[in-house]
């Protein structure tokens, strides 16, 4: 039996190195997910115009989110395979390869069917991206800085919607959707030359032990054992519960709910927006922190996330004035700026629990957690939108619906998972003890 790197606990020997040259082949791996979150969020800030463009109403134009969403969260166990048996270098210059053609294709489309085409391709492109970075960064640095790899993945990714946010919405209004669109898709041509020439799978002398030749049985395995472990179940709710708020706002439904709902203009809006991407940054520094050192506070994290928000929402969209107050809102966007890195919580609960061939599946499943919750949330909202004349305080309630399964569901897992590690602690603990020297 193999040792079990618990965080918080000095990695076992033999364990990668990190280092400079870790930190610049996994900046090669982490520029590719940039790339991807700007290409993903880029919707966020031209919904209003993709409805007018496409001459669609709310539930249409939720469509393509929800189908990239779709796409994105049915092919997180797949691509977690891939990675188990491919490796990051292959997975990741195929996602840049797929994201880049569905921005392009996006740019060009003539009907609303070619541009949902290109979003599906899109959100192909990006599933393939983040679990290849998580996997990148176990590959290149000891598992005691797992959380740390983890949420600085989640800050570069944050990034990348701040450059949409900020850059792209620019762009869409100065030089027209085709030329913004188009011109962005170069980002991705630049990070796919990267990914070929530089990125590198393991460090020299960390080579992984070749797998034996995978069919469907192996795979049905991979995923059942995965699925068994307590941790993996618990980190898919955990994200599952904290992320879609934060997400669902930036996507798509927060600059229609800031400006048609709360009387503001595009301009403060966007400010708005923009102050979830900067308190999303900060939050995942310190939590970062915070987890990396005391392990215990994941829990409280996320479930102190999940009912912040949870107030802020209720009192925002429960205000009695026809306009919630600037005040509100700027608290309100503040606290979703904490919903992305709570939700890489749920990684530090998969990660401990699986071993390192089933890392790129435990992830995958994890992964689909925030994005099951994101595509049935705006998918919910459009609808709610187009029933109820725009009414965006009913629409939005649909948030406490799934922050409530998630909670019940965190509650029910969280005592097995926490046996599981303390057992697992006692092992690693026991066989590092009878290591002969």
């Amino acid at each position: 039996m193999s040792a079990v790197a618990i965080p918080g606990e000095p990695s076992p020997e033999g364990a990668p190195p990190g280092g400079r040259r870790a930190l610049a082949v996994w900046g090669v791996g982490v520029s590719v997910y940039f790339v991807a979150v700007i290409f993903r969020t880029s919707l966020g800030v031209a919904g209003l115009d993709a409805a007018d463009r496409f001459h669609v109403n709310a539930s249409a134009l939720s469509t393509f989110s929800i189908l990239q969403l779709l796409v994105y969260a049915g092919m997180q166990i797949p691509v977690g395979l891939l990675v188990d048996r491919l490796g990051t270098k292959k997975v990741l210059a195929l996602g840049a390869v797929l994201f880049t053609a569905g921005q392009l294709g996006f740019a060009f489309s003539p009907t609303y069917g070619t541009a949902l085409a290109s979003r599906a391709l899109l959100g192909c492109g990006d599933a393939l991206t983040f679990i290849s970075v998580l996997r990148l960064g176990s590959r290149w640095f000891p598992a005691r800085r797992g959380p740390l790899v983890a949420q600085f993945a989640g800050l570069v990714g944050m990034a990348g919607n701040l450059v949409s946010t900020l850059v792209l919405a620019r762009l869409l209004h100065g030089i027209g959707w085709t030329a913004a669109f188009a011109g962005s898709a170069a980002a991705g041509a630049v990070v796919l030359v990267l990914v070929l020439l530089f990125l590198k799978d393991h460090p020299e002398g960390h080579e992984p032990e070749p797998l034996a030749h995978q069919g469907a049985a192996y795979v049905r395995r991979q995923i059942a054992a995965s699925w068994r472990e307590p941790g993996t179940r618990l980190g898919l709710w955990v994200h599952f519960t904290t992320q879609f708020p934060a997400m669902v706002f930036l996507l798509l439904w927060g600059l229609p709910f800031l400006v048609e709902a709360q009387g503001l203009s595009r301009a403060v809006a966007g400010e708005l927006l923009t102050l979830v991407v900067l308190s999303n940054m900060v939050v995942g520094l310190v939590y970062g922190q915070i987890v990396a050192r005391h392990h215990g506070a994941r829990l409280p994290l996320a479930l102190g996330t999940v009912g912040t928000t949870a107030a802020l929402w209720a009192a925002t969209l429960a205000y009695p004035g026809p306009h919630a107050p600037m005040w509100l809102l700027i608290v309100l966007c503040t606290v979703l700026g904490a919903c992305g890195p709570a939700s890489m919580i749920g990684f530090d609960f998969a990660r401990p629990a699986n071993p390192p061939e089933r890392q790129g599946t435990a992830s995958g499943i994890t992964n689909m957690g925030g994005f099951v919750a994101s595509m049935t949330t705006l998918f919910a909202i459009g609808v709610l939108l187009d029933a109820t004349g725009d009414d965006y305080s009913v629409a939005f309630s649909v948030v406490f619906v799934l922050q409530a399964v998630g909670v019940s569901q965190i509650l029910r897992l969280r005592g097995r998972a926490a046996r599981r590690e303390r057992e697992r602690l006692v092992a690693s603990r026991v066989e590092t003890v009878h290591v002969p020297a």
